[in-house]
């Protein structure tokens, strides 16, 4: 991990009308509802009086929306990075557990076997996308920051905690993070803690 970041803190993007609607968004992008805005004002907070120096966020713009609110909060512009996107979902973006099944029977049971190697149709797996969380922090090494707020995605940010944590990616994997929450990753020892109330 780069010695040079020094806390990393992790941040999702507030709830969606698709994550309300239970759809898997993927690349898509859906509105935040109102608590959604009330979950990045909350986060914004929480990193208030931390030390962050710079705010990156995944190009969607649900995850934009919410590092804006932060950006604000703390007097800093918002750096998007399309690394930070989420997984792509392909032919299953904007789809329901249930519409998946009925589009594509039998793969989420084929997920569930191996949730790291499984493969969105037309998308990405989990194996895919670790080079590219491993590229999200190279650029956020390379700007200089040292104790950057990172806005993304449930998905991606596990990834990017298999880097910065340096757990193997099952455990990365099992983890979730809620929105409203954020995880504080210290660099040099991997420690993780969470701000806000899970």
């Amino acid at each position: 991990m780069p010695s040079s970041l020094q806390t990393v803190y992790l941040a999702r993007h507030g709830q969606t009308e698709g994550n309300v609607q239970g759809r898997w968004q993927g690349q898509l992008d859906a509105p935040l509802t109102a608590l959604g805005r009330a979950q990045a004002r909350t986060v914004a907070e929480l990193v208030a009086d931390e030390p962050v120096d710079a705010v990156f966020c995944s190009p969607q713009g649900r995850a934009a929306a919410t590092a804006q609110v932060c950006g604000e909060r703390l007097g800093l512009p918002v750096v998007p990075l399309d690394e930070l996107a989420e997984l792509h979902h392909g032919a299953m973006a904007g789809m329901s557990p249930d519409d998946m099944e009925r589009a594509f029977p039998g793969e989420l049971a084929q997920r569930r076997q191996d949730k790291y190697r499984w493969r969105f149709p037309g998308g990405e797996s989990y194996e895919d996308a670790v080079p590219r969380a491993a590229r999200a922090l190279a650029r956020v090494e390379a700007s200089g920051a040292r104790h950057p707020l990172l806005v993304s995605h449930e998905m991606i940010g596990r990834l990017l905690q298999h880097h910065l944590r340096r757990v193997d990616v099952a455990t990365a994997l099992a983890g979730g993070h809620p929105q409203g929450v954020v995880y504080r990753v210290d660099v040099s020892t991997g420690e993780m803690t969470t701000l806000g109330e899970v």
